[in-house]
């Protein structure tokens, strides 16, 4: 009976926003929450679920298989696939948010963009930051969470680890492959990466 109770109340909740206006793609496999808010002109792909306290602004695309939880996302969004918005985050105007990428506790600003294999907990991102793919904030010291703080046009490279608590300061840049650990002033290259060793004639093991 509570699994039937469950499914009616889902698909009160579908009929309600399909004519609000909300575009989804495969209805029954879209799960909102009674407290879910969407604004116009928004489109949920398959397998998308809605947690408690999600506000979904103007002009929003949720992409499949993602999850969203305790998050407000402002107008011109784009979410997802494969992307979990954890509570506490804001996705401010125009920001992307792309595939396999966690976002907690964090404003993710203008223009921003996630848009691949990252993890990114306890952050500020200014407006038009490039985070790339393989970028981790270590936010957590064994005892307590620390906080990240991108400012506007940082450009971070793949595969890099910011170590909490930090601040990346405007136009700079963090090279691929970094592991940072101190501030980086405005308009510099931070860089950490051992260099490459070539052995000539190499045999391997058999």
């Amino acid at each position: 009976m509570k699994q039937i109770k469950l499914s009616n109340d889902q698909n009160k909740l579908r009929k309600k926003f399909s004519k609000s206006g909300v575009k989804m793609i495969g209805p029954e496999t879209i799960f909102f929450s009674k407290d879910t808010k969407v604004g116009k002109n928004v489109t949920i792909e398959p397998y998308v679920v809605i947690g408690p306290k999600v506000r979904i602004g103007n002009n929003v695309i949720v992409k499949s298989f993602s999850q969203l939880e305790e998050c407000h996302i402002e107008n011109k969004v784009q979410v997802g696939p494969y992307a979990r918005i954890r509570p506490g985050t804001i996705l401010k105007e125009n920001s992307r948010i792309g595939n396999f990428v966690e976002v907690k506790k964090s404003i993710i600003g203008k223009k921003s963009k996630i848009n691949h294999l990252s993890y990114v907990g306890d952050s500020s991102l200014g407006k038009s930051v490039n985070i790339g793919a393989g970028t981790i904030t270590c936010n957590y010291d064994g005892i307590k969470k620390n906080k990240t703080k991108i400012k506007d046009n940082v450009f971070i490279g793949s595969n890099s680890s910011l170590v909490a608590p930090i601040t990346v300061e405007k136009q700079a840049v963090v090279g691929a492959g970094s592991v940072i650990t101190k501030n980086v002033r405005k308009k510099t290259l931070a860089l950490t990466r051992s260099p490459q060793l070539i052995v000539k004639n190499y045999k391997r093991k058999k």
